[in-house]
C-alpha cells in the first residue's frame, strides 16, 4: 500500500509541483486538475512517510522527500516512474509462473517516449555512485578506448573517462537515446573525447576497433541464445588483444544469492521473453562458445555489481 501511494504521488508528480510552489490540498488539487477529497488524503500519507511537511495548510516536500522532485539535482523520479510502469507487469506474476512467460506483456520491442526518458533516468540514477566505484576498483588504464555497448545515458562511460584522462569511448545506442547520451556527455565536459553512433546492437554489427566493450546491465534481459549471439558480435568488433567486461547480477550455483539476482529473476520474467540472471558458469560457457578466452569473474557483488572479463 505504501508502495501504490508512492508511486501514484511519482506519477502525478506531486513532489515536483510542491517544491516549485507549496500550497493547501484545494489548490495543488485544483492546479493538477485532481478530486481534492481523494488528493487531500494521498497528500496526509505522504506526511506519515516523513515525505511531506504541512505547516498553515501548506504542504511542501520534507528534506528526505525533495529527492524526489524532479527539479533536485539527485533526483530518483525517473526511477519512481519507472517502477510505476513495471508495476502492471509484477501484477501478472501468478499468470508468468503457471505460463512461463507474461501473457499480457506489451509486445512492443522498445519503450518510447516518456517511458524510455524513465527508462534511462532510472539506470542513470542507479549507475551515479556505482560507476564511480568500479571505474576506482576496475584496472581501466591498460585501455585506450571503451566501446560502451547500450551506454543509455552514458553514465559509465562518464565515469571511465574521468578515471582514465587518456581514454575515448565510443557510445553505441537506438536513435532515440542518443541525445539523451550527448546531453549527459556535453554537461560532463567530455563530449569531445566521445563518438556517438545510433544502432541496435540486436540487429546491427557493433562499431570496430575498440579495446574495451563494456555490456553494463545488458545481458539479463536476453535468452541465452540472445546473449551467445551478442557476444560473438562483440568479439569481432574489438581489437585483438581486447577485453569484454559484463557487469550484472550473477548467481550462485544454486540461484539463491545474490538476493536481489533472485528477485530480479522474477522481473526479468514478467518484464522479458527471456531475459534471466545467470551464474558464473552460464556466463563462462558462452563467451567460450563465442571465441572469447580468459573468462574470469573480477568482481563478486551483492547487487547489480559484478564483473566478469573476457578476453579476445
Amino acid at each position: 500500500m505504501k508502495n501504490r501511494a508512492v508511486l501514484t504521488a511519482a506519477e502525478l508528480d506531486l513532489f515536483t509541483e510542491l517544491d516549485r510552489e507549496p500550497a493547501t490540498a484545494p489548490e495543488i488539487a485544483s492546479r493538477l486538475h485532481l478530486h481534492e477529497r481523494a488528493t487531500t488524503r494521498l497528500l496526509d500519507c505522504l506526511i506519515t512517510f516523513g515525505l511531506l511537511i504541512k505547516r498553515d495548510a501548506l504542504y511542501r516536500p520534507s528534506e528526505r522527500g525533495a529527492i524526489i522532485s524532479g527539479d533536485h539535482p539527485e533526483t530518483i523520479l525517473p526511477s519512481l516512474l519507472h517502477l510505476n510502469h513495471l508495476w502492471e507487469n509484477w501484477s501478472h506474476l501468478t499468470e508468468s509462473v503457471r505460463q512461463g512467460q507474461n501473457p499480457h506483456r506489451e509486445p512492443k520491442a522498445r519503450r518510447q517516449g516518456a517511458r524510455l526518458e524513465a527508462f534511462i533516468g532510472t539506470m542513470h540514477v542507479v549507475g551515479r555512485e556505482l560507476s564511480r566505484r568500479l571505474a576506482e576498483t576496475y584496472d581501466l588504464d591498460r585501455f585506450g578506448k571503451l566501446l560502451d555497448i547500450g551506454g543509455g545515458a552514458a553514465t559509465y562511460t562518464i565515469a571511465f573517462l574521468k578515471k582514465n584522462s587518456r581514454m575515448r569511448a565510443l557510445l553505441f545506442d537506438l536513435p532515440e537515446v542518443v541525445p539523451l547520451a550527448e546531453g549527459r556527455l556535453r554537461e560532463a565536459g567530455l563530449l569531445e573525447r566521445v563518438d556517438l553512433v545510433a544502432g541496435d546492437f540486436y540487429e546491427d554489427e557493433l562499431p570496430r576497433g575498440c579495446d574495451l566493450a563494456l555490456l553494463s546491465a545488458i545481458i539479463h534481459q536476453n535468452s541465452p541464445e540472445k546473449n551467445l549471439e551478442l557476444f560473438r558480435k562483440v568479439r569481432r568488433a574489438l581489437a585483438p588483444g581486447g577485453v569484454l567486461l559484463i557487469r550484472d547480477h550473477i548467481m550462485n550455483e544454486e540461484r539463491t544469492a545474490p538476493a536481489d539476482g533472485a528477485l530480479f529473476a522474477l522481473n526479468m520474467l514478467v518484464c522479458t521473453d527471456g531475459g534471466d540472471c545467470y551464474t558464473f558458469a552460464e556466463v563462462e560457457q558462452a563467451l567460450l562458445e563465442a571465441g572469447f578466452k580468459s573468462v574470469r569473474r573480477v568482481r563478486c557483488g551483492e547487487g547489480m555489481d559484478s564483473l566478469v572479463e573476457a578476453a579476445v
